[in-house]
């Protein structure tokens, strides 16, 4: 089993209270699950209005698809939501052995 679990780090311009951002971000949060069936939260900078760090985990056989999958994520925020900006991202490959 191999979890790729990644840091995105948002900036939402234009956000002028925690509630807009919370709104953008419940939305942005049940997408991912939609399309891509992948578990993601806020789990930093929950104070910041136009900050916002999103953690992903993706379950997977292979690093490579789990990392092909996170790449699709990056680039459907990009094309699907221009009121997102992707600031940086960060990943960690952690393989489990079940035998």
């Amino acid at each position: 089993m191999v979890i790729i679990a990644a840091t995105i780090d948002l900036h939402l311009p234009g956000v002028e209270s925690l509630k807009e951002k919370r709104s953008i971000l419940k939305s942005l949060i049940a997408r991912l699950h939609k399309e891509f069936n992948i578990a993601a939260a806020e789990v930093a900078l929950h104070d910041a209005w136009q900050s916002a760090a999103l953690g992903v985990a993706i379950v997977t056989t292979a690093a490579g698809h789990g990392e092909a999958v996170l790449e699709n994520v990056l680039r459907w925020i990009e094309r699907n939501r221009p009121d997102i900006e992707i600031e940086d991202y960060t990943q960690e490959v952690i393989h489990i052995n079940l035998d």
